[in-house]
């Protein structure tokens, strides 16, 4: 299948309680929805969410004997490969995109992995984003104490801050900046009652790679070691160079960068693409239409853990590497090189 024609899934992730089937329930009803399919994790051995979405969408499968991002990840690849097999014949109504809703207590990272790596996957199916619910009351303290709620908001493309309607319609100051010292770069949407518009979670990674501007670099250094650098790359950028600039990334740092995303104009095509990679796993760079906004200016985020900046900043170079040209073998040597000069 063309990438057109892949069926988007968006990831929606939250700490326990957060409101996740509440928020999903209410979507569903929405007309523009009406197309979706949905799969429901949960933890324990009795289902209770999927019953809670069931009512108002036929297309609910429960992964119900552990934890969707670890214990039966293999279960996850084999759910959607046989969503795909029954929509193909007719078992199961046409969907146009997918939402898999996470238990609580998930890591998104393999979920995002599998969806950028696995090639049964990734045939039919691409990513369309991390969505991640934090509640308005509860979230600050929950941040503080579980790494599975800091995990979830390091990686989202966008926050879902609920139960606005018990805190005066406004997520809490202190909460506020606690997630954007977690994460500087994904837009905030206040809900109350769990009543979203789709708009709030469709595109939410290609919202995210275009929704931020930088004059050369920034970054930040948060608790917990985790930084965002944003960087917008002049010059241009080939596609030997993308794929040394990604394979140094797994190779000098490794599961450290949690999340990278970004919009690059590839000199071959003239066109933009939009880059994704989790850890050590890139997806196949997508090729976009057009830009997504007024800027065409090609841009990158890196939210990393425990990486300097300045280690960073040198393998930008590798992005304008010609075809035919080595990079750099080591970071040392990276570090080292002339400025501009990629081997």
């Amino acid at each position: 299948m063309e990438s057109h024609a892949k069926v988007p899934v968006t990831v929606l992730t939250g700490f326990l309680g957060s409101g996740k089937s509440t928020l999903l329930n209410r979507l569903l009803r929405n007309a523009d929805l009406t197309d979706t399919a949905v799969v429901v994790n949960e933890l324990g051995e009795i289902g209770i969410d999927q019953l809670l979405v069931a009512g108002v969408c036929d297309n609910v499968l429960l992964l119900d004997s552990g934890c969707l991002c670890c214990t039966i990840l293999d279960s996850f690849k084999e759910t959607l490969a046989d969503l795909q097999a029954r929509r193909a014949i007719g078992e199961l109504p046409a969907f146009r995109r997918l939402i898999v809703e996470t238990t609580g207590l998930a890591d998104p990272a393999p979920i995002l992995q599998s969806l950028l790596r696995d090639n049964l996957v990734t045939h039919y199916y691409s990513l369309d984003g991390l969505v991640a619910t934090v509640d308005a009351v509860f979230g600050k303290a929950e941040l503080e104490q579980y790494v599975e709620c800091r995990q979830q908001v390091w990686l989202a493309d966008r926050l879902l801050v609920t139960k606005v309607d018990q805190t005066g319609g406004v997520c809490p100051p202190a909460l506020l900046e606690r997630l954007r010292a977690l994460n500087r770069v994904a837009p905030i949407v206040t809900v109350r009652e769990g009543d979203v518009l789709p708009a709030s979670l469709l595109g939410a990674a290609l919202a995210a790679g275009a929704g931020y501007t930088a004059v050369g670099a920034a970054g930040h250094t948060h608790t917990d070691g985790v930084r965002a650098d944003t960087f917008v790359i002049e010059g241009k950028i080939h596609w030997a160079g993308l794929a040394a600039w990604c394979d140094a990334l797994r190779e000098f740092f490794g599961p450290r960068i949690l999340r990278c995303k970004g919009i690059l104009l590839i000199a071959e095509t003239g066109r933009p693409v939009l880059v994704q990679g989790v850890q050590t796993v890139f997806a196949k760079p997508l090729v976009l239409p057009k830009w997504p906004d007024d800027d065409q200016r090609s841009r990158l985020i890196v939210i990393s853990r425990g990486v300097d900046e300045q280690a960073l900043r040198a393998t930008l170079c590798l992005l304008h590497a010609e075809p035919g040209t080595f990079r750099p073998g080591s970071l040392h040597e990276l570090l080292a090189a002339p400025p501009g000069e990629t081997g």
